[in-house]
């Protein structure tokens, strides 16, 4: 037959306890360096990736209008010297 011993139980719940708080203390932690790195971005004028990725959707597609508009251009420029 085996017996408890209190020490052992009161030891168990101090390490339970103890993990928790280990826990506790990590989120609060990553918390604030997230918070302090979101902090510096913002001072040292750094763009989010949704920033970036919107202004290079706008430069994607204005490469696109100007390649349109060149080839009209160059149609243009063609029918004009042929006439």
């Amino acid at each position: 037959m085996q017996t408890r011993s209190p020490f052992f139980d009161d030891l168990s719940r101090l390490m339970t306890s103890a993990a928790g708080v280990a826990q506790g203390a990590r989120s609060e932690a990553e918390t604030a360096f997230r918070g302090f790195v979101e902090r510096w971005m913002a001072e040292n004028n750094f763009v989010t990736r949704e920033e970036f990725d919107a202004v290079r959707e706008m430069a994607v597609k204005a490469r696109e209008e100007n390649e349109d508009l060149k080839a009209r251009l160059d149609a243009l420029e063609a029918k004009l010297a042929a006439e």
